[in-house]
């Protein structure tokens, strides 16, 4: 039997090493080198539309005014009132629903088949097609509780639409609490709601906010689903609650399936608002998990 030396070892060693490290800088080039040009085709995208755009977006009016059959008149008020309305409702519904659902799931649900079972739904739901939720908005909103083609049987639907998202984001941000933290607010003899109050969720909350943004963000920039409930593409008022309602992405949808070549320089603006819109909400998220993020 031959033995192998040491020093023949410690070679074969250091050529697998060098192979497999030479092996991940060819994969974090080609990484680096598609993020690139991810990054290169959305900033051409994005300077097309604000060149597109921008002079539009600048038109006196086009903030504050209701939409016009004409290209180069009107504005897009009721859409951005509407899309507004809707980011509340959905605020105001889906995050205590989601985040009670996930503390229930991860504090106090007993692990057995059933919860297994809803934790594997509740994953699938989160990457169902928008247009499902549609379609399950429009039978239970619209005709079974009769609300009809109203702005609250939009929001309720996008509602659902994030419940998913807001609900496992949750959960992670739960989960990644360290267990120390709980058995040393028990130790002091803190109940379990007190635990969770005063140490689980402020700790949990940076994790939470990102999953709410990520989830609200997603509902705003939706049409798909809105179209099925029944949004509409042209409104002369503001929405109310119990009314029709335009938002945002309807409003684009309708600039970019007329003809005039004025329609397109007016979608273009509009995705320049929803961009904004978004990115304001975000930066709130951002602002406020620092801000839960640094210690006291």
């Amino acid at each position: 039997m031959v033995k192998s030396s040491p020093t023949r070892d410690t070679a074969l060693f250091n050529d697998r090493l060098e192979s497999r490290e030479t092996i991940g800088k060819i994969y974090e080039y080609i990484f680096l080198i598609g993020l690139l040009i991810g990054l290169f085709v959305l900033a051409l995208l994005l300077l097309n539309v604000f060149h597109d755009g921008l002079a539009r977006l600048l038109t006196p009016g086009f903030l504050t005014e209701t939409p016009s059959r004409f290209p180069e008149r009107g504005g897009i008020r009721p859409a951005i009132i509407g899309s507004l309305y809707l980011g509340v409702i959905v605020i105001l519904v889906a995050v205590p629903i989601g985040v009670g659902a996930a503390l229930y799931l991860e504090e106090y649900a007993p692990k057995n088949w059933w919860t297994a079972l809803i934790e594997v739904n509740i994953g699938n739901l989160a990457g169902v097609p928008s247009i499902v939720y549609g379609l399950l908005g429009l039978g239970v909103f619209v005709y079974l509780l009769n609300f009809g083609s109203t702005l609250l049987s939009g929001a309720l639907t996008l509602s659902l639409l994030s419940l998913p998202v807001i609900i496992v984001a949750a959960r992670e941000a739960i989960r990644a609490v360290p267990d120390s933290l709980r058995q040393a607010s028990y130790g002091l003899g803190s109940t379990k709601w007190q635990t969770l109050q005063h140490h689980v969720l402020p700790y949990a909350v940076p994790g939470i906010l990102t999953g709410v943004i990520i989830s609200v963000s997603r509902a705003i920039g939706d049409a798909a689903s809105l179209v099925v409930v029944g949004a509409v593409s042209f409104l002369t008022f503001d929405p109310g609650l119990f009314e029709r309602f335009m938002v945002l992405p309807i409003q684009i949808f309708s600039y970019v399936s007329r003809p005039e070549p004025g329609f397109a320089n007016a979608a273009a603006a509009t995705i320049i608002v929803l961009l904004l819109l978004i990115m304001a909400l975000n930066a709130i998220a951002i602002y406020l998990r620092q801000r839960y993020s640094t210690p006291n």
